[in-house]
């Protein structure tokens, strides 16, 4: 695997300018993969500018995403945030159907919800709701086609998010509905978030537990209650996981890694992922280079 010195982060490119990208792609499409062209960039592991949605039609695709291979199989959808590192794999006699969409095209709401599913694993529909995700998907690539409509831009930027809306609504049914989540669970999803936005900068429970205006035992406590460890774990969890994604997807040294996650003191870093992983860094390296 040919190394960089920072993992690549794939841009929105699209001809209409609108932040939003849509297309059906079928095993004839997928011998570019071979080629340098379209599809080259994916298959290399990268981050997105935007979220990005897999519709698995027939076949299989099966995407690498921070570690955990998913083999994608028909009637099944999968999310990846902007956040994690992914890539292609295999394709087998696929038809997939793919869609990107920016910040600036999802409202508030939509985007809270596709953070609190992260990160998200492949979800297998009923044929019905297969159905009509798949009529919302080809209205998505019939107006990406209209340009020439006055109102084109947000009618098809409208249409993605709706789209992109019955996605989300689909992961909700598998989750406890948020009226239903006790307090322990609510402030817990909270830290999560706020961990995530964070985690470069605030590495103490008490930067978390003032952040939600509660005390540091309270917040182990629903933290530890909910998930069964306690909020330290959880933020040496976060920082290892993006430890590990550089350590594999870029040439950077252990030193300018621990640096970049915001430790100056580069040796307490390595006791850190040592302690964490049970080997050190550079081990971890090689061994997942080989």
């Amino acid at each position: 695997m040919p190394q960089k010195s920072s993992i690549p982060v794939n841009p929105m490119q699209t001809e209409s300018g609108t932040g939003v990208f849509i297309q059906k792609i079928t095993p004839k499409d997928f011998h570019l993969y071979e080629q340098p062209g379209q599809f080259s960039s994916i298959k290399e592991a990268h981050r997105d500018e935007y979220h990005l949605f897999f519709l698995q039609e027939k076949g299989s695709t099966t995407i690498e995403i921070d570690f955990k291979q998913h083999v994608i199989k028909p009637l099944s959808v999968i999310f990846i945030h902007q956040h994690q590192v992914h890539r292609i794999l295999d394709v087998k006699n696929a038809v997939v159907n793919i869609w990107a969409i920016s910040n600036e095209n999802l409202n508030s709401g939509y985007l809270k919800l596709l953070s609190d599913l992260t990160p998200a694993e492949p979800l297998t529909l009923k044929q019905e709701t297969f159905s009509v995700i798949s009529e919302a998907v080809s209205l998505c690539l019939k107006l990406s086609e209209r340009k020439e409509e006055k109102l084109y831009p947000s009618l098809f930027t409208g249409s993605c998010a709706t789209l992109t809306g019955l996605v989300i609504s689909q992961y909700l049914v598998h989750s406890k509905p948020l009226d239903k989540l006790s307090r322990f669970e609510l402030l817990t999803r909270s830290f999560k978030l706020a961990l995530e936005q964070h985690f470069i900068k605030d590495k103490r429970p008490a930067c978390y537990a003032r952040k939600l205006n509660i005390s540091v035992p309270y917040l182990n406590e629903c933290v530890k209650n909910t998930t069964g460890f306690p909020v330290s774990y959880h933020i040496q969890q976060r920082i290892i996981l993006e430890a590990k994604r550089l350590l594999y997807h870029s040439n950077k040294s252990v030193k300018e890694i621990a640096a970049e996650l915001g430790y100056e003191d580069y040796a307490y870093f390595s006791r850190l992922f040592n302690k964490t992983t049970g080997m050190s860094a550079l081990t971890f390296r090689n061994k997942n280079r080989d």
